[in-house]
């Protein structure tokens, strides 16, 4: 298949041109090989996933964080990163926003629909656009009993921050860095807030404001989009597709 009509799907399919971005998406490194035969999806284009890549013979990369964003400083290892893909023959395709939100692929509804919440509706304004889900459970839950579901549906360690009602049903979701939905889920009287990375200053706020503040780890949660985008290319393209796990329990 043709690295063209691949990088053309992706960006019809993901919006990508549509939507604001401080990362650069699409295709950010072209290796060299026309014809793909192998893809390769990892959450992070780093030196590990790039040397990981190389392991399995993959043609092109397709990962939610990238090389190549906007003002960005301190580019030496970046560079680096990016003539091993050259030499190699591997091309690099970064979807930041774009797959968080995605209303099909992206981590959050693929989160949403893990944890089995219902009447799921846009969440988290970032700069005019909703990159999470809020949703809710058929039943409350035990608050104890919803950091279990997500480390049992996550295969995670949660940091949880418990400050708000023993029972659960309405959740905001927001994969990865997704501390600023905080306030909307205050604002909304969300039961509780789930996203990736734990901040301090958010540990602060979710206590001021009584909020269960639930972390399953920025890796963790931004594992389903890519993995989605693969099960799609596969089955569009009918090419082999491969996870490079690079867990560095962040």
């Amino acid at each position: 298949m043709k690295l063209s009509d691949i990088v053309k799907f992706l960006n019809k399919e993901l919006k990508i041109s549509k939507i604001k971005d401080a990362s650069r998406n699409g295709l950010q490194v072209y290796g060299g090989m026309n014809e793909i035969r192998k893809i390769g999806v990892a959450v992070d284009a780093c030196m590990d996933v790039a040397k990981k890549a190389k392991e399995e013979n993959v043609d092109l990369i397709i990962v939610h964080h990238g090389i190549k964003w906007i003002g960005q400083k301190h580019q030496h290892h970046k560079k680096a990163v990016e003539e091993f893909l050259r030499k190699n023959k591997i091309s690099l395709y970064a979807a930041h926003l774009p797959l968080d939100l995605h209303s099909e692929y992206g981590n959050n509804i693929q989160l949403c629909n893990l944890l089995g919440l219902r009447n799921i509706k846009p969440f988290g304004n970032y700069h005019g656009a909703s990159l999470g889900y809020r949703g809710e459970f058929a039943k409350p839950l035990p608050a104890e009993s919803f950091v279990k579901l997500i480390e049992d549906k996550l295969k995670t360690k949660c940091q949880a921050y418990m400050f708000g009602k023993n029972k659960i049903k309405t959740v905001g979701v927001i994969s990865g860095g997704g501390n600023f939905g905080m306030a909307e889920a205050a604002s909304k009287n969300l039961d509780a807030f789930f996203t990736g990375e734990a901040k301090l200053s958010s540990y602060h706020f979710a206590k001021d404001l009584k909020l269960n503040y639930v972390c399953g780890g920025h890796y963790t949660t931004e594992t389903f989009g890519v993995n989605e985008l693969g099960k799609l290319l596969q089955e569009r393209f009918k090419l082999e597709t491969v996870f490079i796990e690079n867990d560095v329990g962040l």
